[in-house]
């Protein structure tokens, strides 16, 4: 494996780093830079793509309560189909509490329950607005038409005054 700067690497090597960034020790890329002299773009090269292999790779010296949501999931997908004893053992080879993941898993599994209240919620008070604003409107339509026929009085009573005078000079 070459590198940027043009030196090589070996998998195991590579596979050793990347352990180190994984939990229980999540190392951060910084740390392992300045330890290892290998540039800290060529690690967070590796750690991505460890990510998208599936593999849950913070490098970012955090606690686990502290990893990104993409962590997270990762550790929630790698665990998911393990039964109590496979995930107490997953849990102390990783430095991770069972509960912790368990929290991670329902916030996985409720992620889109929330999303589908907030767009019902969205769609009721939408709904409510449009009747506010079509009894606004018919509020508004009434009141127009008491001023045009209130402007229609005042206009045929000064033209009646104009015609036959004031009345109240007889």
């Amino acid at each position: 494996m070459k590198s940027n700067n043009g030196k090589r690497y070996t998998d195991h090597m590579k596979e050793t780093i990347l352990r180190r960034m994984m939990p229980p020790n999540n190392e951060s890329v910084s740390q392992l830079s300045k330890e290892l002299g290998i540039t800290e773009p060529t690690l967070y090269k590796w750690r991505k793509e460890a990510r998208l292999a599936g593999n849950p790779t913070p490098g970012s010296g955090h606690g686990s309560e502290q990893w990104s949501s993409e962590d997270k999931f990762l550790v929630v997908m790698e665990s998911y189909a393990m039964n109590e004893s496979d995930l107490a053992e997953y849990c102390r080879k990783k430095g991770l509490y069972k509960e912790q993941i368990i929290s991670w898993r329902e916030v996985c599994l409720n992620a889109n329950a929330r999303e589908k209240d907030q767009s019902k919620q969205l769609g009721l008070e939408l709904k409510e607005e449009r009747k506010r604003a079509q009894l606004l409107e018919k509020d508004l339509l009434k009141k127009e038409k008491a001023l045009a026929e209130a402007a229609a009085l005042l206009l045929l009573r000064k033209k009646a005054q104009a015609i036959w005078g004031d009345q109240e000079e007889e």
